[in-house]
């Protein structure tokens, strides 16, 4: 596997070779580390929200699987009327006008709109065209902006509408994972995904930190402070074996088991934790911590400790409690102290599908939020 460097992130270019038989990803490219942003949560994830909201094509696969969660899948056998089945977005092979000109023009393309799941400053992209050997684009480029409400395609696509680049127009490679670091440091809503001059891509993501509206928090008054719809922040975590800790501040409530948070199975004398960064400094008045769908791998017990500042000390918040099994847990908090930081420590092990901190901004946390958001405008 060879890679170029374009600003110190890898990209993978070339043709992939055709589909062998066996391990579909046996031969899929991607950074060995993976990409530095990657530890981010994806701002284009379904469960947070996004959705593809227009594209000009999609005769082959739908938009709609390019901000499927899971891993793209491959079956060689799978065709129905229109041709191979693919895990992705594909639109049908451009032509161009005429038998003595038949290829497509140099900037004819394909676009698909994106809505983000939460407004954020976008970190890295990556476009992952798993599986697409001879039918992936040639290149690709990514723009944003920022739009308020909830806007119509047409709308979007007006000619008043600034869109910034985020991916400038970059050849890619098959079977691969593209992926690029951003540095545009503001606040975005949509993404626009060109892809030139035509053909498929199994997933798009983007990576970043959620900025929320501290109009619409305030106006809540009394919210979920880790959510990250709500610019929580799952920072670390001492364990991500079977799923990221990201999983335990999603929206909605976990309907399987890999939508939680999961550790592997402790052969010491330690216990595991993740720590997360609030919305802002606040308090934090009712706790709720949930294990469903764990059953015989649920966490024992679990305590909660906050603290104010990345320096700050950690104090107690909820003392270790029990756990039980595949049930949604409620803790009141009696005058908590104002934090900006929790840690959720498990004993000794085991699995968490949600947490959720009820609160609310103290003055200075919704002062230094509108600070953020009117920075990033």
């Amino acid at each position: 596997m060879t890679a170029a460097q374009t600003a110190g992130i890898p990209s993978f270019t070339g043709d992939a070779k055709p589909y062998g038989g066996g391990d579909t990803f046996a031969d899929y490219r991607a950074p060995e580390g993976g990409f530095p942003f990657e530890h981010l949560p994806d701002l284009a994830d379904r469960r947070l929200g996004a959705t593809v909201i227009a594209a000009n094509d999609e005769f082959f696969a739908e938009r709609e699987n390019l901000l499927n969660p899971e891993r793209p899948v491959f079956d060689p056998h799978a065709f129905q009327h229109k041709g191979k089945v693919m895990d992705g977005w594909e639109t049908r092979r451009r032509r161009g006008e005429e038998a003595e000109a038949p290829h497509p023009a140099e900037d004819d393309h394909d676009w698909a709109l994106v809505k983000l799941g939460a407004p954020g400053v976008v970190r890295g992209v990556v476009v992952d065209t798993a599986h697409f050997r001879g039918n992936y684009p040639q290149a690709v480029s990514v723009e944003a902006t920022a739009f308020p409400g909830e806007p119509s395609p047409e709308e979007l696509l007006a000619e008043d509408v600034k869109w910034t680049t985020l991916v400038p127009r970059t050849p890619v490679g098959g079977h691969a994972a593209n992926g690029f670091a951003v540095t545009e440091e503001r606040r975005f809503t949509h993404l626009r995904l060109r892809q030139y001059p035509d053909g498929g891509v199994a997933r798009l993501r983007a990576y970043g930190e959620v900025a929320p509206d501290p109009e619409w928090l305030t106006a809540l008054g009394t919210f979920d402070l880790v959510a990250l719809e709500n610019g929580g922040l799952a920072e670390d975590a001492s364990d991500r074996f079977f799923s990221p800790p990201v999983n335990t501040i999603l929206p909605g409530r976990s309907q399987k088991m890999d939508e939680g948070w999961e550790t592997r199975r402790r052969r010491d004398k330690g216990h595991d934790w993740i720590s997360y960064a609030l919305a802002g400094q606040g308090r934090i008045r009712a706790v709720e911590v949930d294990t469903a769908c764990y059953r015989g791998n649920a966490a024992g017990w679990v305590a909660l400790l906050g603290k104010d500042g990345a320096d700050g000390e950690w104090t107690e918040l909820l003392p270790r409690t029990r756990l039980q099994p595949d049930t949604v847990h409620r803790f009141l908090l009696s005058d908590a102290a104002p934090v900006t930081h929790v840690r959720m420590d498990i004993y000794p092990d085991g699995a968490v599908a949600r947490l959720r901190l009820h609160g609310s901004l103290t003055e200075e946390g919704a002062r230094r939020l509108a600070a953020r958001h009117a920075e990033l405008s």
